[in-house]
């Protein structure tokens, strides 16, 4: 009890001689220390705010263009072409002040206002150079001039040492497509997929919508485009996630993984300490904006950082109608759940970071708690888990007053939450492809009940040390927190380490205050709305089938050297493993991103075209003129990826077409049918962001796995992969138990020939090409033909 006493700024006590106060010192302490650490985020927040604001030039130019100016002044000449003086005849107090006085302050704010004229014009000149996107469709080796000077330009005014969101005041707007290069662009990607007489119909409509009402809606896209800083990003984040009154465990969240075969230590509570301790390193560099800006790999083009302002501090808020994203500045704890009891675990102290091995200790002693849960508390997560409305309506019922909203209030606004497996994730005799399959769907759902699915993401700790995280989906896209949850596992093994018996490095204080136990009073009527949205959710994870792998048999680095893209690569096999799986070509989704404008997220590229159908329908008769189809269908997947981050995509364009015409009360046929379509083959590249932080040649245990996420049509597959370093590829597919078409373990074995069988087809070409390429050439003439 010594530290919950230790924790009470004051105690008093009621006599007949009056009150008498008792002060605690220690507190106290501890409270001022607390707010000063709160009083230097504020000052760092603003001294960022202020570099920011001026980028690309610094705070310090501004002394440089006074110190310019009052200099030209001594030499009795008058840059500002009598604006200096004008600005002298109106200064407030003139009179109070000498002439020298007067002439000086009027110099400064001269300057001033140059110094700022000149950050408008430099920011303006960076907005409209990165608004230039031409020399991503140019080929590489083939650079024109018009992209040398602009790569030129850039780097002038890109500035130096740019902070996290520097450059976001630089960043173009998403510019609106016209409708119809839009509809072109549909009825390309449609056409493989239908038949003569359904394409035909499909197409009357689109060119029935573009003539009429598509023009009406297009009005006003521009005028929001005109007025918001992104045209899409709201009303994608509102309609496709927060809107949703279905489960987001499954259907929306997804995970992130450990390291596929090494466990740093086994000590549960260890690993947690490391882990927890490098994600408030991370919080912190992301609070100093000290983490360079994202950009587009291999190049100096900055991608847009405001997906990382809400990574911490951030809970979706149910609503009856709609739900909400909650942010807040900061907050100095997490909210841990284990078998069935939440607690408040503080990590500052006296304003501090606490150190990994004092978070090992505090998760040890609630490893140790014998406590047991509170009625109702232990499946409480669930109510994450289930439907929305229920969750919305009992939050409103049950959680709204006392202490159970209290005890809500901590774990919403904790920086993130954490759960502590009481079960071994794998264990030994294991097959390592049915561990990693069991690890993947523990992630993405656990047992229902035992993470928090609304918090912006939760960490998971296993009782062997094994570890990952879920995400909420609608405040950030998986790259945002793919980069975070990289630097994490980096930092833990590679910098903060392990002593010999596997504990973290350091001391321990043992007069930390013991974890705080919330507290519940949860009525048998709210427990029964809590059994059926636990039973919802149940059905809905039971359904889940997902196999994960790491395909070993070559990487990026080979599909280099037939010079084609590996994403095209990838794509087309997992179009070649459908086909053979199903007899038939799908709709496939593969995501993009948009970060090149200000807000971007994502966009949609539909990788299933003509050239690539006709490219493997060929490769499966066995036709011998692949050689014509194969670059077509390479090109096209890499010229539709261009489009769809430049701002020229399909579907971003179609969903906010159909948003406005729902506004409007207005049904359209055409909208009506884009919007049917099911996306049987999902997909999405998780790419590895702080590759130099790890070394797979010589720690090649330590490979990193992604990611992945669930379903998104019911008889389809989600394919999540990962190209690590040169030569291993990672696959999350996942699929429906309930659908008798599909099956991940079937499709993975798939994807692998498919993989297999295309790269033998490039490298059989790529010498053929080469043996030609020598029997054309013209043979060099002997001494006699001389």
């Amino acid at each position: 009890m010594a530290e919950a006493h230790q924790a009470v700024a004051f105690q008093f006590t009621i006599t007949p001689e009056g009150i008498d106060l008792q002060l605690s010192h220690e507190a106290l302490r501890q409270v001022y220390l607390s707010g000063l650490r709160s009083w230097k985020k504020r000052i760092v927040r603003l001294k960022n705010n202020v570099i920011t604001g001026v980028y690309p030039a610094s705070p310090s130019s501004w002394l440089f263009v006074v110190i310019a100016i009052l200099a030209t002044m001594y030499t009795r000449s008058d840059p500002s072409m009598g604006l200096i003086a004008k600005i002298q005849e109106h200064l407030p107090a003139s009179g109070s002040l000498s002439v020298q006085c007067q002439t000086v302050v009027s110099a400064v704010v001269f300057s001033t206002m140059l110094w700022l004229s000149l950050i408008f014009t430099m920011k303006l000149c960076l907005k409209q150079l990165l608004s230039y996107h031409g020399w991503m469709f140019e080929q590489r080796g083939n650079v024109s001039n018009t992209t040398k000077v602009w790569m030129m330009l850039v780097r002038i005014f890109s500035g130096r040492q740019p902070l996290l969101y520097s450059y976001q005041g630089s960043l173009p707007n998403l510019p609106v497509p016209a409708v119809k290069d839009t509809i072109r662009r549909y009825l390309e990607s449609i056409r493989p997929l239908k038949s003569d007489s359904e394409f035909e119909r499909v197409n009357t409509l689109a060119k029935e919508f573009e003539v009429s009402l598509g023009n009406r809606l297009q009005w006003y896209l521009k005028l929001k485009s005109m007025w918001a800083s992104n045209y899409v990003s709201d009303w994608w984040e509102e309609y496709i996630y927060l809107r949703g009154r279905g489960p987001i465990m499954v259907n929306s969240n997804y995970y992130g993984m450990d390291f596929m075969y090494a466990i740093p230590t086994p000590i549960q509570a260890a690993r947690a300490g490391n882990i927890l301790h490098a994600v408030l390193m991370y919080r912190r560099k992301l609070n100093k904006e000290e983490i360079k800006p994202s950009r587009i790999p291999g190049t100096f083009i900055p991608l847009c950082s405001a997906q990382c302002e809400r990574i911490f501090n951030t809970t979706r808020i149910p609503g009856e109608e709609t739900d909400t994203v909650v942010h807040w500045k900061d907050s100095e704890y997490v909210a841990v759940y284990h078998r069935g009891r939440y607690f408040r675990l503080w990590l500052y102290q006296a304003g501090r970071m606490l150190s990994p091995r004092e978070i090992e200790y505090q998760i040890q002693r609630i490893l140790d708690d014998p406590s047991t849960p509170a009625p109702g508390e232990e499946k409480l997560g669930a109510f994450t888990a289930g439907d929305r409305l229920p969750w919305a309506q009992a939050r409103k019922e049950f959680f709204g007053s006392g202490v159970n909203k209290r005890s809500l209030d901590c774990i919403e606004k904790a920086a993130f939450f954490v759960t502590l497996e009481h079960e071994e994730l794998d264990k030994k005799g294991d097959d390592p492809d049915i561990t990693l399959d069991r690890y993947a769907k523990s992630l993405l759902h656990g047992k229902c009940y035992d993470r928090w699915f609304d918090k912006s993401f939760s960490v998971v700790i296993y009782k062997n040390g094994k570890n990952g995280l879920n995400a909420e989906h609608s405040w950030a896209d998986a790259p945002v927190v793919s980069r975070m949850w990289e630097y994490v596992l980096a930092t833990d093994c590679f910098h903060l380490g392990y002593n010999e018996e596997g504990h973290c490095k350091g001391d321990v204080n043992p007069s930390l205050p013991r974890p705080q136990r919330l507290t519940w009073d949860i009525p048998s009527q709210c427990q029964e709305r809590l059994a059926q949205s636990l039973s919802v959710a149940q059905v809905l994870a039971d359904d889940v089938d997902f196999h994960v792998f790491a395909f070993r048999d070559f990487g990026k680095g080979s599909i280099k050297k037939v010079k084609m893209s590996p994403d095209g690569f990838i794509q087309l096999a997992l179009q070649l493993a459908f086909y053979r799986d199903r007899g038939m070509f799908c709709l496939t989704y593969e995501a993009s991103m948009t970060r090149l404008f200000r807000e971007g997220r994502t966009e949609t590229v539909r990788s299933c075209t003509s050239e690539s159908c006709e490219f493997l329908r060929a490769f499966e008769n066995g036709e011998v003129r692949l050689s014509l189809s194969f670059p077509l269908a390479s090109e096209k997947h890499q010229q539709l990826y261009r489009l769809a981050m430049t701002g020229a995509g399909i579907d971003r364009h179609l969903f906010c077409l159909y948003i406005v015409s729902k506004y409007l009360g207005i049904e359209s046929p055409f909208l009506k049918e884009v919007f049917s379509e099911p996306w049987r083959l999902s997909t999405s590249q998780t790419p590895v962001q702080h590759l130099e932080m790890f070394d797979f040649v010589n720690y090649p245990e330590y490979l990193i796995c992604g990611g992945g996420f669930g379903p998104v049509a019911d008889d389809g597959y989600g394919v999540s992969y990962s190209l690590i370093g040169e030569d291993i590829i990672t696959f999350h597919v996942s699929s429906k138990h309930s659908c008798p078409q599909t099956d991940s373990h079937k499709f993975g074995k798939q994807i692998r020939k498919a993989l297999g069988d295309l790269l033998q087809l490039m490298t059989n070409n790529q010498k053929e090409a080469s043996r030609s390429e020598q029997n054309h050439s013209p043979k060099p003439q002997s001494k006699k033909e001389l």
